[in-house]
């Protein structure tokens, strides 16, 4: 049985200390004090501690079963999704309008890290729902969302996303779902969709899918795609729930991981509708809930590495294996424990570094998603446009990556399925991969964001840093340890970047072939970022002299780590760049 241990102390200390949410200039971060976000974290933590944990095994081992078109969940999830929705956690950041707490994304984000590292698969329920909730919310009309959005705030109904089919992934514009117009002004929706997560489930009274689909006569391609919601059950006017709708699970999946949530193919016959939006135009619509599920999976991601790290620290602490070559640390015991050898403490500082790194990376752009919508930023909403697919793509690759170098540490018992390791890295897993593939996240970061609004967003990231870099270098001990190598990576960044301007026009295959290496250099840009601030922080902790100045050193001793271990990874990323696409696209396809 694996444990989980919810990370408070560091939360609040992002919170709090180095983001000063407190003093935000952003609606609703004025009540946001230390007691308010401790006591909403501290009860989510015993939620996800008590409840959520034990699950997650039970998932992984039970699965979802299908019979006669019904899907039974795993062994105590729907008890588990009462007790969520009953203390309000469905709804934290919804509009109050419609029955949510109307508390900022912010809040939402550091309950989710806690939610998801303790069942990712149970909290996928929810957190779909959250998303199609999103979309409805922006682009609905009033009647659409005076009907759906309640009951999905509470999650008494939940939500989907319909977009891939058998023949069509990440190119939409080949997809052949229908929408044919109906005489009481719905529509017809015949198709079918697969992978297609709590597509079909016991939890809840009904499931409110959102669905891409063609009204012939539309426009070829991604041009012709419209977004309509298609409920389980036909919604009567007095909100009670009438027919099934022509919707059904055909069949669910086997996967990788996930086990405990219900991945569906989904049938469409003829099912009824309603239109999202303007007719044609449902990407937009769509990737509104895309882009919610890619900050989300970037939080699953890092989230999954956050608890495996957690237990791998465990073990490597208690399991004795040899001796420390320096002289035995355990002289009364038969060997030392693995905790005390270079390599496990190299394994393990990797994994403290990023995962401390990336939740300060996380909240942050949480915080930037608060400054747009809540302040309306517009200087925010750029920028995190430009780092959504380095907050899904990057923190994702790192996430599996210190998922398998958690199970690692436990060598062979890490490979048995007794104590639970090969569950994160196989849950890790889909999150590189779902709500478009990471490769695709790179594409889209250096073949678009790059250029959008004329490079304003990333030059503005890079003044950003340079700012930051120049208020501080009077401190000696910041300046030699974090802010000389955060500039140095910072510069790399800007050549790869002045690569791409310089190339990408003419040779677009030479942008495109470093791409991915450009969306791991930007991430570990970021990180570096973070980590000069949470060092600026902690340094002003241990003048003052807080209680606590031995959490403030080690996060000092761990951010050294970060920024003269891992950060020097843009070094690296940079050459390959330079390399262009000749290493890439030499061999020819039929010699592969």
């Amino acid at each position: 049985m694996t444990i989980y241990n919810p990370p408070l102390k560091d939360l609040e200390f992002v919170l709090h200390d180095v983001l000063k949410i407190h003093e935000a200039d952003i609606p609703g971060y004025s009540d946001l004090d230390a007691d308010f976000t401790g006591a909403i974290l501290d009860e989510a933590g015993k939620i996800a501690r008590d409840v959520l944990t034990p699950l997650n095994e039970v998932g992984d081992k039970e699965g979802c079963t299908l019979e006669n078109g019904v899907v039974r969940t795993p062994t105590g999830f729907k008890e588990a999704f009462d007790t969520m929705r009953e203390g309000g956690w469905t709804g934290l950041s919804a509009d109050p309008e419609f029955g949510g707490q109307g508390m900022p994304y912010l809040v939402g984000t550091a309950v989710s890290e806690l939610f998801v590292s303790a069942n990712l698969s149970f909290n996928m329920y929810q957190g779909l729902t959250n998303g199609a909730y999103e979309a409805i919310y922006a682009h609905a009309s009033d009647e659409l969302k005076a009907k759906f959005l309640p009951k999905m705030i509470t999650c008494e109904w939940t939500g989907t996303m319909n977009l891939t089919e058998p023949h069509c992934g990440t190119d939409l514009g080949l997809l052949r779902s229908k929408a044919e117009p109906a005489d009481n002004g719905s529509y017809k929706i015949s198709g079918q969709k697969i992978f297609i997560s709590a597509g079909e489930h016991d939890m809840s009274e009904n499931i409110i899918h959102l669905v891409l689909a063609k009204i012939p006569g539309g426009p070829e391609g991604v041009k012709g795609i419209s977004l309509f919601i298609v409920p389980k059950f036909i919604v009567n006017d007095d909100g009670s729930l009438g027919a099934r709708n022509g919707v059904a699970c055909g069949n669910l999946e086997e996967k990788m991981g996930i086990h405990g949530n219900a991945t569906c193919v989904m049938n469409f016959d003829e099912a009824e509708g309603y239109l999202v939006g303007d007719a044609h135009k449902g990407l937009r619509a769509m990737f509104t809930m895309m882009n919610a599920a890619r900050l989300g999976v970037g939080v699953q991601g890092h989230a999954q590495a956050s608890v495996a790290y957690q237990n791998a620290a465990d073990y490597a602490r208690d399991r004795l294996q040899g001796r420390d070559v320096t002289g035995a640390k355990n002289p009364d015991g038969p060997a030392d424990p693995l905790i005390v050898h270079p390599d496990i403490r190299r394994s393990l500082m990797d994994q403290k570094a990023f995962v401390e790194g990336g939740r300060a990376f996380l909240l942050w752009s949480a915080m930037l998603l608060d400054e747009g919508e809540l302040a309306g930023n517009k200087d925010s909403e750029g920028l995190l446009s430009l780092m959504t697919p380095v907050i899904k793509g990057f923190l994702t690759d790192k996430g599996f990556e210190s998922t398998v170098q958690a199970q690692q540490v436990f060598g062979g018992h890490g490979y048995i399925e007794e104590q639970g390791m090969s569950q994160f890295v196989r849950d890790a897993r889909i999150t590189m991969i779902y709500e478009g593939a990471n490769g695709v996240q790179a594409l889209d970061l250096v073949g678009r964001k790059l250029a959008s609004d004329g490079g304003k967003p990333v030059m503005a990231f890079f003044e950003m840093i340079k700012s930051f870099i120049k208020e501080n270098e009077g401190n000696e001990a910041l300046k030699s340890d974090f802010l000389d190598p955060l500039k140095a990576a910072s510069k790399d960044m800007q050549t790869a970047a002045m690569y791409f301007m310089q190339n990408g026009m003419k040779n677009p295959n030479a942008a495109l072939a470093g791409s991915t290496d450009f969306m791991h250099l930007f991430g570990h840009v970021c990180l570096g970022l973070m980590w000069a601030r949470m060092a600026k922080a902690a340094m002003a902790s241990i003048e003052a002299e807080v209680p606590d100045t031995r959490f403030c050193e080690n996060k000092l001793v761990t951010g050294r780590y970060y920024m003269q271990r891992l950060l020097p990874e843009t070094g690296l990323r940079l050459a390959r760049i330079n390399s262009g696409a000749t290493p890439v696209m030499a061999l020819a396809a039929e010699d592969f």
